[in-house]
């Protein structure tokens, strides 16, 4: 007999995600760690705490459109992202990487 599987974290995170702060934050957690495989978690994690046809409607997208560019083996396009982060009520912004911080952009 197999146990049932412990969904607290998943929905609490879901629940705690449904707040914009909390989403931005938990989306710039996932951008540090610099994996596009990660951010497509996040953004589908977010994306369904919103209800995925509320935020394909919102964002003006297919629901299919959204399920695929949001699937594991997902690429969505960087308009897909803004309007599925516009729909969830977050923008994308960019910040300089601090000089100490690998990547760090070469000086001319």
């Amino acid at each position: 007999m197999n146990a049932p599987r412990d969904t607290g974290y998943d929905d609490y995170l879901t629940e705690v995600l449904k707040d914009p702060s909390e989403a931005a934050a938990y989306m710039e957690a996932v951008m540090e760690l610099d994996d596009p495989a990660a951010l497509l978690v996040a953004l589908r994690r977010v994306a369904k705490s919103h209800g995925m046809a509320e935020v394909a409607r919102r964002a003006d997208v297919g629901d299919k459109v959204l399920f695929k560019a949001l699937s594991e083996n997902g690429n969505p396009t960087l308009a897909t992202v803004y309007k599925v982060l516009h729909a969830v009520g977050l923008r994308l912004s960019v910040t300089a990487i601090p000089a100490n911080e690998p990547g760090e952009a070469a000086h001319a």
